[in-house]
């Protein structure tokens, strides 16, 4: 049995044979070719409620929450406790011909919480695949409805819909389909809706009137009739936290209910707390989508879980088609997962309990204090909603290669945060935060004081080195 180190215990030797190990084995997510399969990325041992412990032995605010999804907590007690308990009950069953009483009672639970007639969930083993899932699944009953050419799917600029080939078709952050094949004839993009990128003298109600009206030309030039689905994110996570100009999502929805568009949220990051709300489409953005796709903090990151709520209408339209034997033939073998289901059960037990509370209690004063932020002369806007914020710096004011500059500033802060005692998510030029829902008040300001200090390091560099001026 594998030994749960200590990093206390751990000698240079050992961290040394770590980074060895990793560069000669381990390939991990979204490498450049340069380095792929020969990088040592910063070791993380051990978590304690909103800190890691990294390789050298430094304790730092988990300011990400690993990937949007520690939302309990590390080392969360009831969590580590479900685990061992379902892994002894039951560890696995076969979702293909049984079903398991964690996966069933999870399906009402979440049922309950979800918007509208959204009273059925297709489990998945994360966000990629739920979006995947909800794809496939319009794609089938289009299908079935006799309507083979209603497929397209309409998209965002800056959006991030998942890793996997249809769901990473929908991405629009810059970069990412440089190298990578995807199903670009069925996607369509919009823009993204970023007030603070907005076009120069439009007001916020002039820019979302302008995407709206984009949307409906959209509709208008290739026909209701070919397209099957809009995708958003509420809040656009890995686009930087892109938060739409109020009444934008609601519009959208018309639009997509008068052309019999499926409108999907993706609310991978934005649901089970995060806006202080296990589902947020309803409750902060007022809207009821056909399909809500979510990941993530559904076990706030101890299994691998996902899935998609879909409503309850679609199905029974299917159910009373004239294609009664056509088969969704879509499933994965870890679909409903026995152990996965029950620590979302528990996961939900402690957000019910008194974290969704916390959550929106909290919030005001973590958007508020990272505001502050503002007064730095390198940080362009801070922006946020819930417990999730960006911090976008605008470095390229000043420099003849932007997007090189962007990337120095990113991964500088993040260096002199993490010496400081901060993860900070970097994105090329704007820094993430999305930390623990358990997060307090003391914290935040921790938090705060390491960021801008991280911050303030960085725009010395950049001066002393003649790249930047503020």
């Amino acid at each position: 049995m594998a030994a749960i180190r200590n990093v206390e215990t751990m000698s240079a030797t050992e961290r040394l044979d770590f980074a060895d190990m990793a560069k000669r084995h381990l390939i991990q997510p979204w490498p450049v070719a340069g380095e792929i399969g020969a990088e040592a990325r910063g070791g993380i041992i051990a978590g304690d409620g909103i800190y890691v412990t990294d390789i050298e032995g430094r304790r730092l605010i988990d300011g990400p929450a690993g990937m949007w999804c520690t939302n309990a907590g590390h080392a969360c007690e009831p969590i580590a406790r479900t685990l061992y308990e379902q892994a002894m009950t039951l560890s696995y069953n076969s979702p293909w011909y049984t079903a398991s009483e964690p996966s069933v009672r999870l399906s009402g639970r979440l049922a309950a919480h979800a918007h509208g007639d959204l009273d059925h969930v297709f489990y998945t083993t994360g966000g990629s695949s739920a979006v995947e899932t909800a794809l496939r699944f319009m794609q089938f009953a289009n299908n079935v409805f006799g309507r083979p050419a209603k497929k397209r799917i309409v998209a965002r600029q800056g959006g991030y819909h998942g890793s996997t080939y249809l769901s990473a078709s929908l991405n629009g952050r810059p970069r990412d389909h440089d190298w990578m094949d995807s199903a670009g004839e069925l996607v369509v993009k919009l823009s993204c809706p970023n007030p603070f990128r907005r076009p120069a003298g439009l007001s916020v109600e002039a820019f979302c009137d302008m995407l709206v009206d984009e949307f409906r030309t959209t509709i208008e030039t290739l026909g209701a009739d070919t397209i099957g689905a809009f995708v958003a994110e509420p809040i656009m996570a890995s686009g930087g936290v892109i938060v739409p100009p109020p009444g934008y999502l609601t519009r959208m929805r018309d639009l997509c209910r008068d052309g019999d568009i499926l409108f999907i949220a993706d609310e991978v990051v934005t649901a089970f707390g995060r806006l202080g709300h296990v589902f947020a489409s309803k409750e902060v953005f007022g809207i009821e989508p056909d399909i809500i796709t979510f990941a993530k903090g559904v076990t706030s990151g101890y299994f691998p879980l996902g899935g998609a709520m879909i409503s309850a209408a679609l199905l029974e339209r299917l159910r009373h088609s004239n294609h009664s034997d056509a088969m969704f033939a879509h499933g994965l073998t870890y679909s409903s997962h026995p152990i996965g289901c029950a620590v979302a059960e528990t996961n939900l037990d402690l957000l019910e309990g008194g974290l969704l509370a916390h959550a929106r209690d909290i919030t005001p004063y973590f958007q508020a204090q990272l505001k502050t932020l503002e007064d730095l002369p390198l940080v362009g806007e801070v922006r946020g909603l819930g417990l999730m914020a960006c911090v976008e710096c605008v470095a390229d004011r000043e420099s003849n290669n932007p997007l090189a500059l962007d990337l120095e500033v990113g991964k500088r802060i993040d260096a002199h945060c993490q010496h400081l005692g901060l993860l900070v998510r970097p994105l090329i030029h704007m820094c993430v935060m999305s930390p623990p829902l358990t997060i307090t008040r003391p914290q935040i300001d921790d938090l705060v004081s390491i960021l801008r200090r991280g911050i303030e390091l960085t725009q010395d560099e950049l001066v002393r080195e003649g790249l930047w001026k503020d």
